[in-house]
């Protein structure tokens, strides 16, 4: 039986959530961007940038294979790098395969033959909160000092918000758009797949390598800020020839009143999300840093208690201890539990790197949603009103079937601790027979204070019937 504070935090909480999404209603409605929250299922948002054919998409996961890329990438530029970041540190090793090569050598031998332009979010006005304004300016100074590069830092932020998109364009030919900054600030992101025990927490993160004419439209985002914080007006791009198959559609999160060249804002990382959700027909697979959206819960919880098919699946990977809004995550799970009612159509896990006596956490940084091996999108926007509302955003999505799918079994491959063959089954037959059995024996053995025997396992600490009320409390103190 439901104890009464139990009850008493569930309704709470409902009509808390409430609260905060008419506020994004009203909020969305005044900047003419209703269709964000309303639009129907689909696979595109609509509205500039379109989606673009002719691109070439790798998916690049974890820092090794991601932070060599993009260091081949910046080696190879010929006219121009622009980078644009939520935190960067001068002194953090981006390669790491023969000597080291941080990030200030790496940009400064590139910018003593071309231009470099880097754009840093400011830091936090109050030195409570890290990185700090200060933090920020000491990091830039080390960053140029001796060198020709270029560092603007943009305040522009909404208040308890930041900018936190993570994108490089190398000669308006090559881009790089993901989770992962350049920095080891709270982590190391330099992780490989095999995510081997540290004595630190690991890190799980994606990026994505982009060629082709949607190439332009990241190149433009960030002109269109180095403009508004610098008052420096960039030659427009150039216009990417063909390099792929691949259709790409750019979607970002740009707040409404940040930047005069977009007044009204752009809300397409969450209407893309909610028309992908809603169309989502046999399973869905999220890895996030957090999972509070209400807009984004509430399409859930649609799909757990009206399923779209006998054998509807929604598979999470998060983080075991995130740096903040663990409990409002938690808390929003128990309402998908509730939603779910034990049919097995959920399933919340993480990741541990095992060591000989201990774990460590691999923090799960990659913010990768997947539906029906049909449509993906990867990015630097977590599944909560920063990234949907308030904080700068930039995400791709595309839809080629074939690419999604090699996508989704590459990430489960790592995540199962299986070759790519044993996953080429239907998805939905390897939740239950892999993804399921194994978490839930891991979970076991945890319980019991037995050693783990794999990476996998449950999410700890979700409960169907307490902490109901903190994803939306959040939500009201963060945006309402």
């Amino acid at each position: 039986m439901t104890s009464p504070i139990a009850r008493a935090d569930r309704a709470l909480g409902q009509t808390v959530e409430k609260v905060v999404t008419s506020h994004h209603r009203r909020r969305l409605r005044r900047a003419g961007w209703e269709r964000a929250a309303a639009a129907p299922p689909g696979w595109w948002a609509e509205g500039d940038p379109a989606p673009r054919p002719g691109n070439a998409f790798e998916l690049l996961v974890d820092g090794a294979e991601a932070l060599e890329a993009i260091a081949a990438g910046i080696r190879s530029a010929r006219s121009q790098i622009h980078l644009a970041g939520w935190q960067l540190n001068p002194g953090f090793a981006v390669s790491r395969r023969d000597t080291p090569v941080t990030v200030r050598e790496l940009l400064a031998e590139a910018a003593s033959r071309i231009d470099v332009r880097v754009l840093l979010w400011a830091g936090a006005p109050l030195p409570l909160f890290r990185p700090s304004r200060a933090d920020v300016k000491k990091g830039r100074d080390a960053l140029c000092e001796g060198t020709p590069i270029r560092c603007a830092l943009d305040a522009r932020e909404r208040p308890m918000h930041c900018h936190h998109e993570k994108t490089i364009v190398i000669d308006d030919r090559l881009a790089f758009v993901g989770g992962i900054d350049l920095t080891d600030f709270a982590g190391d992101r330099y992780d490989s797949n095999a995510h081997p025990f540290r004595g630190s927490v690991g890190w799980h993160d994606a990026a994505a390598r982009l060629e082709g004419p949607a190439v332009r439209d990241v190149a433009e985002h960030f002109r269109m800020r180095w403009q508004a914080v610098t008052g420096e007006l960039l030659p427009a791009s150039l216009s990417p020839a063909v390099a792929g198959s691949v259709e790409v559609q750019v979607v970002r999160t740009v707040p409404d009143h940040m930047y005069p060249q977009r007044p009204a804002g752009d809300f397409r990382v969450l209407e893309i999300y909610l028309r992908a959700l809603r169309a989502a027909s046999r399973f869905i697979y999220l890895e996030n840093q957090f999972l509070w959206s209400p807009e984004v819960l509430a399409v859930l919880r649609d799909k757990l208690r009206r399923p779209p098919s006998s054998d509807f699946r929604l598979l999470v990977v998060l983080p075991a201890k995130p740096n903040s809004g663990g409990d409002d995550t938690r808390g929003q799970l128990g309402t998908l539990m509730q939603a779910d009612d034990g049919a097995g159509r959920l399933l919340a896990c993480t990741i541990y790197a095992r060591g000989q006596d201990r774990d460590s956490p691999v923090y799960v940084h990659a913010k990768v949603g997947i539906v029906d091996d049909r449509w993906l999108t990867v990015g630097s926007a977590n599944l909560n009103e920063h990234s949907l509302f308030n904080d700068t955003e930039m995400n791709l999505a595309i839809t080629d079937g074939p690419t999604v799918t090699r996508v989704r079994r590459r990430l489960w491959s790592e995540h199962l601790e299986r070759p790519v063959g044993d996953l080429e089954s239907d998805p939905v037959e390897v939740i239950d027979r892999l993804w399921k059995p194994i978490a839930h024996e891991q979970a076991e053995r945890r319980r019991r204070g037995d050693r783990p025997t794999h990476r996998l396992t449950l999410l700890p600490g979700v409960s169907k019937s307490w902490g109901l009320l903190l994803g939306p409390i959040q939500g009201l103190l963060i945006d309402a």
